[in-house]
């Protein structure tokens, strides 16, 4: 019997297998997320053969002509959809003006997109049309215009490259210069807002998105970034009238589904997160750590714990690093860190590790369960400590010790750095505490080479920029320094200093 045949005999039982348009909508959907469009398109066209009246199959089926440059045929399907299967399907204007564009015929295009933006003043493709027509507007003014729209898109390129390689700074400078010279290219805002976000001045990438909105009232990509802004900022009555907004999207495509979910769960929205990142499940969507992080949050705190637990594992597959971070852990759900763990921090207590003992320390140090920790039958006795934890101990319970065996104040230094990481770093937990275990490694090692730890910050945003670089995570020098308030030189000294320490 061949492979691929549709039946299969099982113990003298015939089982027949008759695919569904869904089953080849799905395997069309994988196909075009592998960038496999010959086979996007052969599935997809099996797909709408057994299911011709689902609007769904015919308009992703149209997105792969268009890729495939078919624009005949993906301009019949989006015409079909608006025309008989579902004319509130109004993206598909949008995809019509971009067949056309391409096409060359910029009147055209520029109808479509015109009537796009009048019919769905909040659709998912609002600045993306509204880029398309400036576009096409240069082209109807002629050839002298050429040169300024490619100067403006290879600008635009040039600033989306150095913000996803990290060089926020720079990017923020083309970007301001592009508005500069072309005050309504909504796109650049969007981006600007992003630089100065990554770069960790808030204020000014909401005030890019505010000046945006005022300019473009309907702006999707503006007003879910916004969202994000406003969340971080607890400017909660702004936040709930950009979300009146975001809550009548209704996205087609599968990235923008997953934007706009991650969205809902960035902001704790997670009965519309779940609504919208569960339904890329269903389309055998295979996204990266973050999808499955974010569905994992969102299935949980709706009640589907099943759906949690499985999206959490294969988060683990990707990123092990998330182990001990689940949402149904009592002690992360309830947002409270080891701080107040007895157990854990008795354990670190007696732990071989010198780093460990003194991390256990400083725990104890912000305890709101200080007394019942000192006062328990598991913590060690004075005679157990070494004489740098009695010291450090003496610190912690304010004790005039400290005064008699830290006259030069090298131990409290080192509990001032611990403070400053535990400023941007609070509830302590499991991925956090990575980062105090290196800190106090790095003291041990520097103690014993000499070293005075006298600029706290300095020692304090090196150790975490370090960390960071173990974990593979992107963070660069400009965004450490500026939220630890030192210069990048500074940075670049005390990384150099650490770095001789780090085990």
């Amino acid at each position: 019997m061949a492979k691929d045949s549709k039946v299969r005999q099982e113990n003298g039982v015939v089982l027949s297998f008759i695919p569904t348009g869904e089953y080849y909508f799905n395997k069309g959907i994988n196909a075009f997320h592998r960038h496999d469009l010959t086979g996007a398109r052969k599935y997809l066209e099996r797909a709408i053969q057994l299911e011709p009246y689902e609007p769904m199959i015919a308009c992703q089926l149209g997105l792969v002509y268009m890729q495939l440059e078919q624009y005949q045929e993906s301009n019949d399907l989006f015409n079909r959809i608006l025309e008989e299967l579902d004319p509130s399907m109004t993206e598909c204007l949008y995809f019509l003006a971009n067949n056309f564009a391409e096409l060359g015929l910029f009147s055209e295009a520029k109808n479509y997109a015109t009537s796009y933006l009048d019919t769905d003043p909040y659709g998912e493709f609002i600045e993306d049309a509204e880029d398309l027509l400036y576009i096409v507007g240069m082209e109807e003014d002629g050839e002298d215009d050429f040169p300024i729209k490619d100067e403006l898109i290879l600008k635009q390129d040039k600033a989306r490259q150095l913000l996803e390689s990290g060089n926020f700074e720079k990017a923020v400078e083309i970007l301001t210069n592009v508005i500069e010279e072309f005050p309504d290219f909504w796109s650049a805002y969007n981006n600007l807002a992003l630089g100065y976000f990554y770069l960790g001045d808030m204020d000014k990438a909401a005030s890019v998105l505010d000046e945006l909105l005022v300019k473009n009232p309907g702006n999707l990509h503006g007003i879910c970034n916004l969202a994000v802004f406003l969340y971080h900022q607890r400017r909660d009555q702004e936040l709930q009238v950009l979300l009146e907004g975001l809550e009548k999207v209704k996205p087609l495509l599968i990235e923008h589904k997953y934007k706009l979910g991650a969205t809902f769960a960035l902001i704790g929205r997670y009965k519309q997160a779940y609504m919208w990142l569960n339904k890329l499940k269903k389309y055998g969507f295979e996204g990266d750590s973050s999808y499955y992080y974010w569905l994992a949050q969102s299935a949980y705190y709706t009640g589907h714990e099943q759906t949690a637990k499985n999206a959490w594992k294969q988060l683990l597959e990707l990123n092990p690093e998330k182990e001990g971070q689940e949402p149904w852990n009592d002690r992360n759900a309830q947002g409270v860190g080891f701080e107040d763990d007895v157990t854990s921090t008795l354990k670190k207590l007696r732990s071989d590790y010198m780093e460990e003992r003194l991390f256990g320390i400083f725990i104890l140090s912000k305890s709101t369960r200080k007394d019942e920790m000192v006062s328990h039958p598991d913590f060690k006795s004075l005679d157990e400590f070494s004489l740098t934890e009695k010291v450090y101990l003496a610190n912690v319970l304010d004790a005039d010790l400290k005064k008699q065996f830290d006259p030069n104040g090298i131990i409290s230094r080192a509990h001032q750095v611990a403070d400053i990481l535990y400023e941007k770093h609070h509830p302590i937990d499991a991925a956090s505490s990575g980062l105090f275990l290196m800190w106090f490694s790095v003291f041990l090692e520097g103690v014993k080479n000499g070293q005075e730890f006298t600029n706290l910050r300095g020692f304090a945003a090196a150790t975490e920029y370090l960390w960071n670089k173990l974990k593979h995570e992107k963070k660069f020098q400009a965004e450490i320094s500026k939220t630890y308030e030192i210069s990048n030189s500074t940075l670049q000294k005390y990384t150099k200093i650490v770095l001789q320490y780090c085990k």
